[in-house]
């Protein structure tokens, strides 16, 4: 029996975020410590097989309100079923005959939930190369970004941007040139520049993910897109200085300038601060941090936090102040090998 099984990344923002969605600059990279996994095999009915995440049976009402606080309505099976729709769209809209052959279809994650760490995205993207493998059907990368996203906006009414969805189909660390003057379409999707980053050495990062809190990236996300396209002044300053850091970070990378980096992660976040009012206990992630003499900024829409350390002395006193504040502070594992 065919089994397939494809693993999709987390992924933090390094640069540039919150500007995907606005005509910018981002850079991202993949964060390999944490995973989804989506299995499929041929099976006499279609199946989608609940995961730990799909709870149905509480212990109380209150532990029900508990785990919606803190994990939202819903879990991996509306993103595989949208999915699953959307593939079969796409491919009657290209002419292309799929087998009849059915097939049982699970998943499995240990993302973080809703602390910007695109734990749905990484459902969607693994579904789907599940699908593109089982029907032998070949999708185009550059469009697969784009594709995931229009699942997730209009599918689903999510609110998001393309940058999670670039670099969990490219992986490692990628530059991204959003401007709608460079865009390009294949299969009816667009799709803009995204340049790998290969570097000599991987910048020295740590990432810190709130164990207790979460915020759903919509709540940052449309607030701030309301604003942009009713052209407040600071909101359309504030995006297009964070295309500016992303391009000076995609040099100061690739010229090993990490103290460069440093500097401009941390202005990355000042900008955020400047156009938009921040919860308390996300705020205090980074503040800490920097108290420790690290860079910081959100790593997306909140709740996780990434940026530089120097040397062990300074990582570990990372661990143990964010610690502190409930926070639990880890490497990235950015490329397979730990290397380039």
């Amino acid at each position: 029996m065919q089994i397939i099984r494809k693993r999709i990344y987390a992924r933090a923002g390094l640069l540039g975020n919150p500007s995907d969605g606005y005509n910018g600059k981002t850079i991202s990279v993949s964060v390999r410590n944490y995973w989804s996994e989506v299995v499929l095999y041929e099976w006499d009915t279609v199946e989608i097989v609940l995961a730990q995440n799909d709870r149905a049976r509480f212990r109380s009402i209150d532990d029900l309100a508990n785990d919606v606080k803190l994990h939202g309505y819903y879990g991996g099976i509306r993103l595989i079923k949208a999915t699953i729709k959307s593939f079969t769209e796409y491919c009657h809209r290209q002419g292309l005959k799929l087998h009849n052959r059915n097939f049982s279809i699970r998943y499995e994650t240990n993302i973080p939930r809703q602390v910007g760490l695109a734990g749905s995205s990484s459902i969607i993207i693994a579904t789907l190369r599940c699908l593109l493998e089982y029907y032998e059907v070949d999708m185009p990368l550059e469009i697969q970004p784009s594709f995931a996203l229009s699942i997730e906006k209009e599918e689903l009414g999510i609110g998001a941007g393309l940058q999670d969805r670039v670099i969990q189909c490219y992986e490692n660390m990628v530059y991204m040139d959003f401007d709608h003057s460079q865009e390009q379409h294949a299969n009816g999707l667009p799709y803009y520049r995204y340049e790998r980053l290969q570097l000599n050495q991987q910048p020295p990062l740590y990432l810190a993910i709130h164990t207790m809190l979460s915020e759903p990236t919509e709540i940052f996300h449309n607030d701030l897109r309301g604003r942009f396209q009713r052209g407040e002044p600071a909101v359309v300053n504030g995006m297009q200085r964070f295309a500016t850091l992303a391009r000076e970070g995609r040099d100061a990378l690739l010229a090993g300038d990490f103290a460069r980096l440093h500097v401009l992660i941390n202005d990355n976040f000042d900008t955020r601060v400047s156009i938009y009012r921040l919860p308390d206990w996300q705020t205090q992630m980074v503040y800490t941090a920097r108290q420790c003499g690290a860079s910081a900024k959100f790593a997306g829409s909140g709740g996780a936090i990434i940026g530089t350390y120097d040397g062990e002395a300074m990582f570990e006193k990372l661990v143990a102040e964010m610690a502190r504040i409930g926070s639990l502070v880890i490497r990235p594992q950015i490329y397979p090998d730990h290397r380039r």
